[in-house]
């Protein structure tokens, strides 16, 4: 249930922005911060408490994290303005940073053997399953309960909240290690911070302020990013990459001297938690960077409602859960580390089979199916994935694995929706300008409506025909969405290929195993 909150709170948000918008008269800027800063926050501290959760106890780090995040949720709840929002989303992603690390610690450090790959099945499943069914609830609050609905969407976490703390403390043991003696890493926190805010940052704006050459200002308050003739995009990601360099230094010299470390980097010497780490990562960018496209496809082409657009994911999070059920039942009967080949393998054939059938002519019924298949691949691959990652970890090191894995998924996610986005609206800017220029609408004004259509995402499609749009421009609207979705499909199958063939330098044993050597 703590992971469930946290997870569905990164979607949730998709379809009640336009309630939002209405209700605080927000503009564009300030909708794009209330969307990134949850993001942004949670990447960044990921590593931070998965750390601190070692040393304070990890119970105790997750009934912090979740009594925060409630509080957050009600601020956000009840904000009245676009500043309130948004720094109580920054205040959500702080909690949820807390219980990410924190819940899969504990799964680890309180399940053995055969039951411990059957408490991944579940946790990762219901990693997959919530991502799909935040939209739905979102939607489903946002229409059915007036113009305020979208505050339940973020008010219902409190009772929600108050039970899964107590469920906790009644049913949950504490879990810490002893700690070397000194102060804690504070200089390698805040340069972890530094690092994974700029990276996260850069990859999913890239697209927003241009990669390099500016597409628009930098805005944060009073203060806006200069034009000195290219991006704050290419700056963010080189302050990553000097982050990462000091990061690392600064490690090995806290290792060197036996003092405390934010991120033990001996971890990456363990074959099975760097190689799983690695295809993680990979995975990452096609698993849910293909989330982005679909809901978009579903609402702008196809004219779906939020509610009835969530509803076609459930198939997705459908499968997911059923993958719940298999991978606790094949757990100890089947490697984990096949159970990820055919997960990745069942997610690739899911995202393929979108990409053939996704045809607004045809409606959701072909590509329901597909995620459904691509909902038991997610199910199966992320949640035995985690189990091959950590199956080496000393227990002494479970909160910095679990912090780094999750940090790493986090940056596949962020990258996967940066390279997807782009992929689906240059594919959309180009074959639309083709196909209105196959209809011989003048180059200024095909221009002029392309944009309008790319920088809607697709939103200006629905009202083409209250405006007097001619039925053969708005069809080739619709076609060349369709074409930008096929393309970012085809684009997540290329990663999941590169990630399936990653899978094949997984350990092979089971859970409880001594490694091979």
């Amino acid at each position: 249930m703590a992971i469930s909150i946290v997870i569905i709170d990164g979607t949730i948000v998709n379809t009640i922005f336009p309630k939002v918008i209405q209700a605080l008269h927000i503009s564009s800027n300030e909708v794009q911060w209330v969307q990134e800063s949850y993001v942004l926050v949670f990447a960044a501290l990921l590593l931070v408490w998965g750390s601190i959760a070692d040393r304070v106890g990890r119970r105790r780090l997750l009934v912090i994290g979740i009594l925060v995040f409630i509080a957050a949720s009600v601020w956000a709840g009840y904000s009245n303005d676009a500043t309130q929002m948004i720094l109580a989303r920054i205040v959500q992603g702080l909690g949820g940073s807390m219980v990410l690390p924190t819940t899969l610690s504990l799964v680890n450090a309180n399940f053995q053997g055969k039951e411990r790959g059957i408490a991944f099945a579940v946790w990762g499943s219901t990693i997959g399953g919530m991502v799909a069914l935040g939209p739905v609830l979102g939607g489903w609050l946002a229409t059915s309960f007036g113009d305020d609905g979208w505050r339940l969407a973020f008010n219902i976490n409190l009772p929600l909240g108050l039970l899964i703390v107590v469920g906790l403390l009644l049913f949950v043991n504490e879990s810490k290690v002893e700690q070397r003696s000194g102060a804690p890493d504070i200089v390698g926190a805040f340069l972890s911070v530094g690092l994974f805010l700029t990276l996260v940052f850069g990859l999913i704006e890239g697209r927003n302020y241009g990669w390099w050459n500016v597409n628009k200002d930098f805005t944060i308050g009073g203060w806006s990013w200069g034009d000195p003739g290219f991006s704050v995009i290419p700056v963010a990601l080189g302050l990553s990459v000097v982050f990462a360099a000091l990061f690392y230094f600064w490690e090995k010299s806290r290792e060197k001297a036996h003092k405390p470390v934010l991120l033990d980097l001996n971890l990456f010497k363990v074959t099975s938690f760097r190689n799983g780490s690695l295809a993680a990562l990979i995975i990452s960018m096609g698993e849910f960077g293909i989330l982005f496209a679909i809901p978009l496809w579903l609402q702008n082409v196809l004219g779906l409602s939020p509610v009835d657009s969530g509803l076609v994911l459930l198939w997705l999070a459908g499968g997911a859960f059923l993958a719940s059920g298999v991978g606790g039942a094949l757990s100890g009967k089947l490697a984990p580390a096949m159970a990820v080949r055919i997960g990745v393998g069942l997610e690739l054939l899911g995202v393929i089979g979108v990409a053939l059938f996704s045809d607004d002519k045809l409606g959701w019924g072909p590509i329901a199916p597909c995620l459904f298949i691509y909902g038991l691949g997610i199910g199966l691959a992320t949640a035995q994935l985690t189990g091959v990652i950590m199956v080496d970890v000393s227990m002494d090191k479970i909160g910095q694995a679990s912090g780094s894995q999750s940090t790493v998924r986090q940056i596949g996610s962020a990258l996967g929706i940066a390279v997807l986005g782009t992929v689906l609206f240059t594919q959309l800017q180009s074959s639309m300008q083709t196909k209105l220029a196959e209809l011989g609408m003048p180059k200024g004004m095909a221009d002029g409506l392309t944009t309008s259509v790319v920088e809607s995402a697709g939103g200006s499609i629905q009202s083409m025909a209250s405006n007097n749009v001619p039925e053969a421009v708005i069809q080739a609207s619709k076609d060349a969405f369709t074409d930008g979705a096929k393309f970012s499909a085809l684009a997540a199958a290329v990663f999941l290929a590169l990630g399936f063939i990653a899978t094949f330098r997984l350990s092979q044993h089971q859970h409880g195993e001594k490694a091979k050597k």
